[in-house]
């Protein structure tokens, strides 16, 4: 049978991961603006210590952060990667604007009213912020960037974001990263530490149900962007800690025997009863995995930011040149 020919990249990965033994779907689509909002409500509840953690971090050690950054007090650009509300970035440029620092803000994310949010809210709180939003893929936009200004960058990708590539994708995301930064430039990474696997499986299997719905949100937007009929009641969300992986992942299992036809890939997908979808998974780490990762794509540990409880780090990297 001959496959009908798909434009958009969404589209191609949702056929091959639902035509995969087990069957999965990428995680880099979790994020249009409803899944935006939704795992806004995800970082705010309190089960979810991650954001807590790095906003301690922020709070308690703006101080050595902002001089770790801003080095030579050379003007720089601040880039976000993967903004959303910039909670914690806040917290940040409200001590470097204090401290008469000389940057512009650039938050980058693929969610056109996440920035749009953000945007306003800063432009209200921090009216003396210079800010230039962008809209699209990081690497992308940096590459454009690089074409143009030439500026000293400290790259932020918070959050723990890094944990939902596997260790060979990290390791490409840590690379892609190398090759769009110069000698003095600098990234700051979040990195969710290894710990009590009960706290762990909290924050990823909440009460209030936002995880669950986070998750059925990508089948939502394949019913809405390529024509599937998806029934949400019929999938159910499941979560697991591997402690020897030091992993969190998520499923979302058929609750039953069904086929789910997707009109713009013009094929149907079945599902056995209780088969799962692999969704998403979330690395813990220890400081020698951030070590070997660091030197692995080309860097080097400058320091190491940790919370009070030790379940968070955020790591500042440089070129090892």
């Amino acid at each position: 049978m001959t496959q009908v020919k798909i434009n958009t990249a969404f589209a191609q990965d949702t056929r091959k991961g639902l035509s995969a033994t087990p069957k999965y779907l990428s995680s880099k689509y979790f994020y249009d603006d409803r899944g935006s909002e939704l795992f806004q409500n995800i970082m705010h509840m309190p089960e979810y210590y991650l954001t807590d953690c790095e906003f301690e971090i922020f709070n308690q050690q703006k101080d050595p952060i902002g001089q770790a950054i801003t080095q030579d007090n050379s003007a720089f650009d601040l880039i976000e990667l993967g903004a959303g509300d910039g909670y914690k970035t806040k917290v940040l440029i409200e001590h470097l604007l204090n401290q008469n620092a000389s940057f512009k803000y650039i938050p980058i994310d693929i969610s056109e009213r996440a920035i749009d949010n953000l945007v306003s809210e800063f432009n209200k709180r921090l009216p003396l912020l210079a800010i230039n939003e962008k809209i699209g893929d990081y690497f992308k936009v940096m590459q454009e960037m690089n074409a143009h200004d030439h500026r000293r960058k400290v790259i932020l990708f918070l959050g723990s974001n890094i944990g939902n590539f596997t260790a060979k994708d990290s390791l490409n995301f840590f690379q892609q990263l190398a090759a769009v930064m110069n000698e003095r430039d600098s990234v700051f990474i979040g990195f969710d530490l290894k710990k009590d696997p009960h706290i762990i499986s909290k924050a990823y299997d909440d009460p209030h149900g936002y995880t669950r719905d986070f998750n059925l949100n990508l089948l939502l937007r394949i019913n809405n962007e390529l024509g599937g009929n998806f029934d949400l009641d019929q999938f159910m969300h499941y979560q697991l800690y591997e402690p020897r992986e030091g992993v969190s992942k998520s499923y979302l299992m058929s609750r039953k025997k069904q086929t789910v036809t997707i009109s713009e890939l013009e094929q149907s997908f079945t599902f056995d009863e209780w088969e799962p979808i692999f969704m998403e998974m979330s690395q813990k780490y220890d400081t020698n995995m951030i070590q070997k990762f660091a030197a692995a794509s080309g860097f080097k540990v400058v320091d190491n930011f940790y919370d009070s409880r030790t379940y968070f780090v955020n790591s500042l990297w440089q070129l090892d040149v």
